[in-house]
């Protein structure tokens, strides 16, 4: 399908294991070979939070080791300047640092979103106002008011009083007060060494990271240790973030990265058309959202926030030839990166950015019919409409994902059950009805043409509360994709129960269905025409110096 051929790989080791999945022996690439990729301007560093918050409790633990035969060079600073050590391992570990006098932090949250897309729409409609604003991730995304802007008490109180006046009720003031603050340190040679930052590189370019962290007891459940093992190329940096811990950053190439996301993306066995099509838009969208973490000094993060990465952990024969297959290339429209979007499976149809983001559309990203059919018109029956849509999801047979265990589902819950979900997601932003006691009515307000959910809209003592578009699936358990109807259950006496959740789909819709795409490919299509089926109009292109990666 494409020119390029995959370079001949040279294989140092490999490393088979058993699949309980596919019940084969599948062998493992060797994480060197066709890893070794130079740095290009097409093949640059990115930079990925790997661990985002080390030192949240003071247990969290991470070892970094050498591959065999290898050592680690560790660098950082020191009042004389940068110092340097070698070791086959270290293990980095937090200790809470008492202070002399409390420290007192404080910033103005002006919105709290559930995903980047809708709080990037937000903060430009802040900068609009002519308020300075920063996009942080402490759990949720939200929007700040600038710290180097807003840098003192006054000022903070002159911002939120003003907004306040102006009726808005989203923003709020958070504060912290920390008597101890936590600290990392390593011992080596019997000293032990406090940095707030370290470089660690390796000969073999490949670090191994063992990750500690404890899961507090529950009412069920015993206290217990959480072991996560990963190797990652490149190198790693150890530095702190906006939230008073640290993040460990792995610095790795591009086509390294991708190593890492393609088989734990889409599936290392998915037929190999679906994978060249991942490939695609795994790079594409590294490069287009290189500015998610400005505000901590990275780039992109390693869960579904992002891109699910897992380093060279595990690398397969399939993926690495896909990359290699596609090196550089890239989905574009008008000469600008596309918005990469991909989720799971669409329900039978995918949505536009709107059904699911506030911020402007993007025309490459349209309402498609997932099926190679005409199975449904959208253009004369609208899923807006409410009959219309009820009837499409009774629709079985002749779509992309029809043999998915997700493309339809059905989840019950109560009333009770929904109050409790909702109150706790009220209380994460600090909402004025948060304090609501009894759940009497929910309902489905907005659906879109697409027949995505837009309005909620949730009937308390207190009143009415909204929730809308992808907000939805924080708000309420049941839902893995907005794509659904709501049912009521009733009790015996004919009084409101709850509701089932009826619905199809799972994730945000937008884009390529990565389980529509199986079919497509198995039904022959190459990774570019599966491509131009998900984003019309949208070209796969050799990256170049012409191209915009993003644009505000």
């Amino acid at each position: 399908m494409f020119a390029q051929t995959p370079p001949t790989p040279s294989y140092k080791w490999f490393s088979c294991v058993i699949s309980r999945t596919v019940f084969a022996t599948l062998c493992l690439l060797p994480i060197f070979g066709p890893a070794t990729y130079a740095q290009t301007p097409q093949n640059r560093l990115i930079k990925i939070g790997v661990v985002q918050r080390f030192g949240t409790k003071a247990t969290d633990k991470l070892t970094l080791k050498a591959l065999p035969g290898d050592s680690l060079t560790l660098s950082y600073k020191t009042p004389q300047g940068t110092e340097t050590k070698t070791a086959a391992s270290i293990k980095l570990e937090i200790a809470n640092k008492p202070l002399e006098s409390p420290l007192v932090e404080e910033r103005v949250v002006l919105s709290s979103h559930r995903s980047f897309e809708s709080a990037e729409d937000s903060a430009n409609q802040w900068r609009a106002q002519g308020i300075d604003v920063e996009i942080a991730q402490p759990l949720r995304w939200q929007v700040w008011a600038k710290r180097d802007t807003y840098n003192s008490p006054i000022v903070r109180r002159w911002l939120l009083q003003s907004l306040q006046a102006q009726g808005n009720k989203t923003a709020f003031l958070e504060t912290k007060v920390s008597k101890q603050i936590p600290q990392a340190f390593w011992i080596l040679n019997g000293f032990r060494f406090n940095r707030n930052e370290l470089d660690v590189t390796a000969g073999r370019k490949a670090i191994e990271v063992l990750e500690e962290t404890t899961q507090l007891a529950t009412a069920t459940e015993p206290e217990k240790v959480l072991k996560q093992t990963r190797i990652y190329g490149g190198t790693l940096h150890l530095q702190k973030n906006s939230y008073g811990t640290y993040t460990l950053v792995n610095d790795v190439l591009t086509e390294t990265y991708l190593r890492g996301v393609v088989p734990h993306e889409i599936g290392a066995f998915s037929p190999y058309a679906s994978i060249i099509a991942q490939t695609i838009l795994a790079r594409t969208y590294a490069l287009r959202n290189l500015r998610r973490f400005a505000v901590d000094n990275y780039e992109l993060c390693a869960d579904v926030n992002c891109q699910v990465y897992k380093g060279l952990t595990e690398v397969y024969p399939q993926s690495d030839k896909a990359i290699a297959q596609t090196s550089g290339l890239v989905l574009t429209y008008e000469n600008q990166l596309v918005d990469a979007l991909y989720s799971a499976s669409s329900g039978g149809v995918t949505a536009t950015f709107g059904d699911v983001w506030h911020g402007p559309e993007r025309p490459y990203l349209r309402s498609i019919v997932d099926s190679p059919n005409n199975v449904w018109n959208l253009s004369q029956q609208s899923l807006s409409d409410e009959n219309n849509f009820r009837r499409f999801m009774t629709l079985k047979k002749g779509f992309n994902e029809e043999k998915e265990d997700t493309f339809r589902w059905r989840e019950q819950v109560s009333l009770t059950s929904i109050g409790g979900f909702l109150k706790q997601y009220l209380q994460n932003k600090k909402h004025p009805l948060a304090n609501f006691q009894t759940v009497t009515q929910v309902d489905v307000v907005k659906r879109s043409a697409a027949g995505r959910v837009l309005q909620m809209r949730v009937q308390t003592e207190l009143g009415p509360i909204n929730i809308e578009k992808d907000e939805i699936r924080n708000a309420f358990l049941p839902p893995i994709s907005t794509l659904f109807y709501l049912e009521p259950i009733y009790n015996p006496d004919k009084t409101l129960n709850g509701y089932a959740f009826v619905g199809g789909g799972f994730g945000h819709g937008v884009g390529m269905s990565q389980t529509g795409s199986y079919n497509l490919a198995n039904l022959g299509w190459n990774g570019s025409r599966i491509l131009g089926f998900y984003f019309p109009g949208a070209q796969v292109v050799p990256l170049n110096d012409s191209i915009t990666f993003w644009r505000e």
